[in-house]
């Protein structure tokens, strides 16, 4: 979701649950019956959780809409590891359990189709590399999670910072964000050719004149000596360049050795040893180029890199 002027406000995924008639009924026999409502789940960042039903609120206008807090009752699950998206949604051997009469595997019915014990897992829009996203009931966990493979979300969030991808408010800064900036145009968050929505036209204006000259950018903070070094850089952190000394960027998020920061293409890909934290330069910042850019976006930073 956009304010008017086009500048990031809040960011989610949405979920329709199985309907009643897409899946099995509780005896196994045959798809149950077509429901009356449409029901959707939303995964958003708690922290904005109450300000954010007040404007779905806002925008109900008349229609027949309840919008219900269910966090008590589901949770979000990711499901992420190297080459995870490369194997199939789930196993062969779970897969041949799901099916028509009574013997039905209520995991396998629940990873594949849904039911009454949860839901499936869904391929995250943004980047295969990020797996898996899901909601699941609360009390429960999810189908395909192998066990001793639960791990604390701290390793989940260092996978997406590496992967140079931001979420929620904190990351990206609420009613201050330019939504391109931040490369949600890459990431499957914003589409230039669907109906009207608020704040379309200045994304659309940015768009299509083509000159992005700040992004979001994984970064690794080094020692003098090339080494890691961790709990050295905190958000907010002004990025500068040694060559100019004028600020280059700003680091958003920081997560041991490696955070996320908005810096100025101009400056980031200048050379190694370039960039510093301003009052500790002996904290190098070390951007990294994410895999995943658009071959567009790869030559927009070579030229800056041409012309310093």
């Amino acid at each position: 979701m956009l304010t008017p002027q086009g500048r990031f406000l809040y960011d989610m995924f949405l979920y329709e649950p199985p309907r009643t008639d897409e899946k099995l009924d509780p005896s196994g026999s045959g798809p149950g019956s077509d429901p009356d409502e449409v029901v959707l789940l939303a995964d958003v960042d708690c922290s904005v959780l109450d300000e954010m039903v007040d404007t779905l609120k806002k925008y109900r206008l008349r229609s027949k809409v309840d919008i219900e807090y269910a966090g008590e009752e589901f949770s979000c699950w990711q499901r992420f590891g190297v080459d995870l998206h490369k194997r199939p949604k789930f196993p062969p051997s779970v897969a041949s359990s799901v099916g028509w009469g009574g013997a039905v595997d209520p995991t396998g019915s629940s990873s594949s189709q849904g039911n009454n014990i949860g839901w499936q897992w869904h391929k995250d829009p943004r980047l295969d590399c990020l797996g898996f996203r899901g909601i699941f009931p609360s009390n429960m966990t999810p189908p395909m999670v192998e066990a001793n493979t639960e791990t604390e979300e701290e390793n989940y969030l260092l996978w997406r910072l590496e992967r140079g991808v931001a979420e929620g408010p904190i990351e990206i800064p609420k009613g201050e964000a330019i939504p391109l900036e931040y490369n949600l145009a890459g990431l499957n968050a914003i589409s230039f050719d669907k109906g009207c929505y608020v704040g379309q036209e200045l994304i659309a204006r940015s768009h299509h004149r083509g000159v992005i000259r700040k992004r979001l950018l994984p970064l690794k903070f080094l020692n003098e000596s090339g080494t890691e070094v961790e709990q050295k850089v905190a958000p907010g952190s002004e990025v500068i360049s040694l060559k100019s000394g004028k600020k280059s960027g700003t680091v958003t998020k920081a997560l041991g050795s490696r955070g996320l920061g908005l810096l100025r293409l101009e400056e980031a890909f200048k050379g190694s040893g370039n960039l510093v934290i301003k009052d500790q330069e002996d904290v190098k910042v070390d951007p990294i180029r994410p895999e995943w850019w658009p071959a567009q976006w790869s030559s927009e930073h070579e030229l800056y890199q041409a012309a310093g």
